[in-house]
């Protein structure tokens, strides 16, 4: 395999601007999640005087120490819906990979110290997510609940789904993917049967409580009075009605239940045996790479360079179309094929692109798409060479493969592009975003500019031009195309699975190719979820 030589210098001028930029972006959504923590820290005299861990502090007992963790839509619903001042960021819930006991497993916690952890319409949305990974991947699910059920001031926007929720636990349970749930604190109404349908229980004694309906509502529904405990009290579901199958002392011990408990029931998983030579380029230095004007390109390579095992890279059909990158690489190990982006996408590079994943596909190679292209090439050259159906071709190609695909955003995805490059739409195993990234249907002066003539060209038919009117529609336009295609407002609505520093692009994604060749190991489905008697 042929080693990339650099061609790029990273401390030059240019590069060190690059880098101040970058940084400037990364440190605006650490600082988010920064602020998330210490908001959910204040509380923490509160849990403290009711013999309670925080929410992170259960997530730090229940991961084994100094294994990695990938945590997933750290921003899910940032200032959306009630989330003013952005402390709601998450959704309801902190989420991830990470190991417990020894297996590699998909953990949520309910983040129950931010707004009693109610389930915002994207928090939900997170939770989705989350189980479609743990089904794809094969991952079994630690749950650590207490939450105040979804947020009724959006229960129009989650009652639906929410189903969609309970079903998917019920195939995830027939499909032989153990889910094990701590239940902490309140599981009222629909937040019961998530613990309900969980293959184990373990509840805290006088913390923990079950129920469809609370004390407020109770009464105000039959005029019954009944305290939490005679209600859905810890021992009484677990001594008498069989909810739950085991009574824990505090949060501490029902962790370390749980724990015990994957031990028991999931074998170990393997550590990779295959490892890869790093690069031979600093990846500290991607942070000069990438122009800090997104209208300024650069050679995709030179990312690759510094991601890929020893820095080596076979270009497929490199002569043929320039614009749309394709070629095999190894990270850490994995060998994959690559397509990444140098501008927009030709017919020829829809062509290219088709044969490489039929190629991949062929060979069963995980697939990696690196996004950074403004769309499929325009223009009357652009249609007479057959772009919607070259377009098409490959758009059947991503959309078709079986490999695992994983996408990371290291730029613009517009337009067609972003489905081309297998972004949210089709399904990509896992897709995370640098804090540069953007995802629209077009650029913001793009879309101004295109609603600004058609404006005018109705003006034209109708009334007399109005310049000012003009002008103001197509600002209008721009701010509102900015504003929702920011890294943060693309992250919040979970069209990516998380933001991540660019520094940290070969680790993770030698770990979730880790992640997808396990999915491969042997479950043993049935035709129902496991049922308590």
């Amino acid at each position: 395999m042929a080693v990339i030589e650099s061609q790029f210098d990273p401390h030059s001028a240019e590069g060190l601007r690059n880098r101040e930029a970058m940084q400037s972006a990364i440190d605006r959504f650490r600082q988010v999640e920064a602020f998330v923590e210490d908001t959910a820290n204040r509380a923490a005299d509160t849990f403290a005087r009711r013999g309670q861990l925080l929410p992170r502090q259960r997530l730090s007992r229940l991961l084994d120490p100094g294994e990695a963790f990938i945590e997933l839509s750290s921003l899910a619903g940032y200032q959306m819906d009630d989330d003013k001042d952005g402390s709601g960021a998450g959704g309801g819930c902190i989420a991830g990979l990470g190991y417990v006991a020894g297996v590699r497993c998909l953990v949520v916690v309910d983040n129950c110290a931010i707004k009693g952890g109610t389930i915002s319409p994207m928090g939900l949305k997170k939770k989705l997510r989350v189980q479609q990974i743990a089904l794809e991947n094969r991952l079994p699910i630690v749950t650590l609940a207490q939450s105040g059920g979804a947020n009724l001031n959006y229960a129009a926007e989650t009652f639906c789904e929410g189903g969609r929720a309970f079903a998917n636990q019920a195939r995830l349970s027939a499909a032989g993917i153990v889910q094990i749930t701590v239940v902490h604190g309140s599981a009222t109404a629909g937040g019961a049967y998530q613990p309900g349908l969980s293959d184990y229980v373990i509840m805290v004694k006088r913390q923990a409580s079950m129920y469809l309906a609370g004390p407020p509502l109770l009464k105000a529904a039959t005029g019954e009075i009944a305290t939490d405990e005679q209600l859905g009290g810890a021992e009484m579901h677990i001594e008498d009605v069989g909810s739950g199958e085991y009574l824990a002392d505090d949060d501490t011990d029902a962790i370390e239940q749980a724990r015990q408990l994957m031990a028991q029931i999931s074998p170990p998983t393997p550590t990779p045996n295959s490892q890869g030579l790093p690069p031979r380029h600093d990846v500290e230095e991607l942070l000069n790479l990438v122009p800090a004007d997104p209208k300024t390109g650069y050679d995709v390579r030179e990312l690759i360079a510094r991601i890929a095992d020893d820095s080596r890279f076979v270009d497929f059909k490199a002569n043929f179309d320039r614009q749309t990158v394709c070629g095999h690489l190894s990270i850490n190990g994995h060998r994959c094929g690559l397509i990444g982006n140098n501008g927009p996408i030709t017919h020829r590079g829809a062509n290219k692109a088709a044969q490489f994943i039929q190629l991949c596909e062929q060979s069963g190679l995980p697939l990696l798409f690196f996004h950074n292209t403004t769309g499929f090439m325009v223009g009357t050259e652009s249609e007479r060479g057959g772009i919607i159906k070259h377009g098409s071709k490959l758009i059947q190609a991503v959309a078709n493969a079986r490999v695992p695909k994983l996408s990371l955003l290291v730029g613009g995805s517009y337009g067609a592009g972003n489905y081309a490059m297998c972004g949210r739409g089709f399904d990509p195993r896992f897709i995370f975003a640098w804090p540069n990234s953007r995802t629209a249907v077009m650029g913001p002066s793009q879309a101004g500019q295109v609603l600004r003539i058609v404006a005018e060209a109705k003006m034209r038919r109708t009334e007399q031009l109005d310049e000012a009117q003009l002008d103001a529609l197509q600002q209008r336009t721009e701010a509102m195309m900015e504003a929702t295609s920011s890294p943060l407002a693309c992250t919040a609505r979970l069209w990516d699975d998380g933001m991540i520093d660019p520094r940290d692009s070969r680790r993770l994604l030698a770990l979730l190719l880790d992640v997808c060749l396990q999915a491969d190991r042997p479950v043993k489905p049935g035709h129902f979820g496991v049922s308590r008697f």
